[in-house]
């Protein structure tokens, strides 16, 4: 054994010995390196391309997306490699993602970084709703976007007193609480613009936005529509925002929704019969 150790110490003493192994351990580093980068060019790599032509602001699903083979070589830019950084981002603004194109990074972006996202910030199922207000029915400009409100509804209904000598008029009124915990998604100036986007700019609030189920969305049109009744729907800010469990929803008073659904009712003797809940039944 001792000779066989002295024997592999001469070897890798000698340096002729130690030359011809550099040389060759640079040869397969070069070759091994070399291999690499030409694999790495021509071995094709799957990349998730648009199965459909997407628009501004769509939000992008598993559904939209499928993967192709493409050699690293003829990928430009900055397309995204995996699907998972896709699903649910949308596509921007000012963007269109042709079908059978690559997502690329420039042209993908998360809910936040749209322009107006926060009008895509509510529930499932539910209904957006703009109404009209101005400086004075929002407290001088004090209602806010993630703040609570109540909508109150005023109702007036002008009705004809037969006198002796001449018809007088005489306005009857109804007023309540409609609506309870309706989160304001934000508030909007005459132009569309967030009121509040800019604090440095004075921005006079013409709409509110918010989301209700479905129900409760006719009911607010309903009213939003009324003619024969002069209808006004009142926002009055809470301070449901400040619980730690704010409320859901909800209709507060049912007679109100019972009399609107009552004088909304409509008959058509071809198509059938409203019922007061806004659904169409057969006479």
């Amino acid at each position: 054994m001792g000779n066989i150790s002295v024997a592999i110490k001469k070897f890798f003493t000698n340096k002729n010995t130690v030359t011809v192994v550099g040389v060759l351990a640079a040869i397969v580093v070069l070759y091994v390196g070399y291999n690499y980068r030409i694999n790495s060019k021509i071995n094709p790599q799957s990349v998730p391309y648009s199965l459909n032509e997407l628009n501004p602001k769509t939000k992008i699903t598993k559904d939209m997306i499928g993967t192709t083979e493409v050699p690293p070589a003829m990928l430009r830019g900055e397309p995204i490699m995996e699907a998972r950084d896709i699903i649910n981002k949308y596509v921007r603004s000012d963007t269109v993602i042709p079908a059978g194109s690559l997502f690329y990074k420039s042209s993908v972006v998360s809910l936040s970084e749209l322009p107006d996202s926060i009008i895509y910030e509510y529930p499932e199922d539910y209904v957006l709703v703009n109404m009209a207000v101005n400086t004075t029915n929002t407290y001088g400009n004090k209602i806010f976007p993630r703040n609570y409100i109540d909508i109150y509804l005023k109702i007036v209904k002008e009705d004809v007193v037969e006198g002796a000598v001449t018809n007088e008029t005489t306005d009857k009124i109804m007023i309540g609480k409609l609506l309870e915990n309706v989160q304001v998604i934000d508030v909007l100036d005459s132009a569309g613009d967030s009121v509040f986007e800019n604090v440095e700019e004075k921005r006079t609030p013409a709409q509110i936005i918010f989301a209700v189920p479905e129900e409760y969305h006719i009911l607010l049109r309903k009213t939003m529509y009324l003619r024969t009744y002069e209808a006004t729907l009142i926002p009055v800010p809470t301070a449901e925002s400040l619980k730690k469990n704010p409320g859901e929803v909800a209709i507060s008073n049912t007679d109100l929704k019972d009399f609107i659904n009552e004088i909304t009712v409509w008959t058509d003797d071809n198509a059938g019969t409203t019922t007061g809940d806004g659904n169409l039944s057969n006479t």
